[in-house]
């Protein structure tokens, strides 16, 4: 508080806090900082009373939660705390927090009509000239369709044109849990094990012999039959293994582990773009931050990332489009993919192995897949013949 404020800010417990800013004059306080520790969750509602004073004299509320439980921190943040900062706080949050609120209380622009998200693009001049275009996806929490993006995404790549398709590949990463080989009913190799340990001597054939392809249409690498650590690998051998993969196929997906391990920072390094999955919950908010923090902390590429909302709220759901608005502004990112829900069709295409452009044509989360996958082939078309 001193490095932003100076002297200018004070101390005070709950019960005073409250009482000094029901005496203020409206507009005397920009914003308080309440400390939460997890022996004040039983005295909820007396914090519950300070944010409802703060918020009665428009001052913005920014929580620093210490071990508090997720249902503790859901409570406080419906009581209207504008944002949160966990504590041990990283080198910078807080400052970032003050900095989303006084943006938030900065005059409005004039209104404009509302334009959907612009999809990603690829860097011009560097696709679809012989070098492979690299797409990595993640998910933030579980069940928030990182695999069912990274399946789809890779099928309507294959088929982005019918007359001169590039070639595509999908590699499953996620070694313990991987479900790319039952999203398309495809068996796991023996062979797939061996060549992870082996990944920097084997060559071009051996790699192509640990695939197998969906239709005709689609090469995958699957997970082993067999849960194997995570460790199994590290950064040689991921990168050996795109290195194989991008030396046969114009486009390489990778769907990746949801854990954070010591190879994921090759795979940001390599990739093109990075797709995070996450919903409009709290759980996703939390280790969006903690992501955030933890590629900014190592200097890793953040222009390289993207995050895509699934089961986005839809047009005339202003409640929800409200939360969607508040989210991205307290974690300092825009959602460049906006996902809406496609009910059981979804699930009982994965069930079936099978994409939703065999399963569920019409579905929406399929038309939206097919328009991020459009316009990152547009760009990496476009960005080729501008090199060329």
């Amino acid at each position: 508080m001193e490095n932003e404020l100076g002297e200018a800010w004070g101390d005070l417990g709950f019960d005073e806090a409250r009482d000094f800013i029901h005496a203020l004059d409206n507009g005397t306080l920009e914003f308080i900082a309440l400390a939460v520790r997890e022996d004040d969750e039983a005295d909820l509602g007396r914090i519950g009373e300070v944010i409802n004073a703060a918020r009665s004299k428009d001052i913005a509320v920014i929580l620093i939660p210490e071990n508090l439980s997720t249902a503790g921190l859901r409570e406080l943040l419906r009581l209207g705390a504008d944002d949160f900062v966990p504590y041990p706080l990283a080198e910078g949050a807080l400052h970032d927090a003050i900095d989303k609120i006084r943006r938030a209380k900065a005059p409005a622009p004039a209104p404009v009509a509302e334009l959907p998200a612009a999809p990603p693009t690829v860097a011009t001049g560097q696709r679809m000239d012989g070098n492979s275009a690299i797409f990595a996806v993640q998910n933030l929490a579980g069940g928030t369709g990182a695999t069912t993006l990274a399946v789809n995404m890779a099928w309507e790549l294959a088929h982005a044109d019918k007359k001169n398709p590039p070639s595509v590949c999908l590699l499953d990463f996620d070694l313990q849990h991987g479900s790319v080989a039952t999203y398309l009913d495809l068996s796991r190799r023996d062979i797939v094990l061996e060549l992870l340990q082996d990944a920097t001597t084997m060559d071009v054939d051996g790699f192509k012999q640990a695939l197998v392809t969906y239709n005709d249409r689609l090469p995958v690498f699957t997970t082993p039959a067999e849960i194997v650590p995570l460790d199994l690998i590290g950064p040689d051998e991921v990168n050996a293994v795109i290195d194989l993969a991008s030396q046969s196929f114009d486009i390489v997906v990778i769907d990746m582990p949801r854990t954070m391990v010591m190879w994921t920072e090759t795979v940001l390094n390599r990739a093109d773009l990075y797709f995070l999955t996450l919903e409009l919950d709290l759980r996703s908010a939390q280790n969006a931050m903690r992501f955030i923090t933890a590629c900014k902390s190592e200097d890793l590429p953040m222009e390289k990332l993207h995050f895509v909302l699934n089961r986005a709220p839809g047009m005339t759901d202003l409640n929800g489009k409200n939360r969607m608005k508040k989210m991205a502004d307290s974690l300092g990112v825009s959602f460049s993919t906006h996902l809406p829900e496609g009910g059981k069709p979804v699930m009982q295409a994965g069930d079936n192995g099978e994409p939703l452009a065999e399963a569920a044509k019409k579905n929406p989360l399929r038309k939206e897949i097919m328009k991020l996958t459009d316009g990152l082939y547009k760009a990496m078309v476009a960005g080729a013949s501008a090199k060329g």
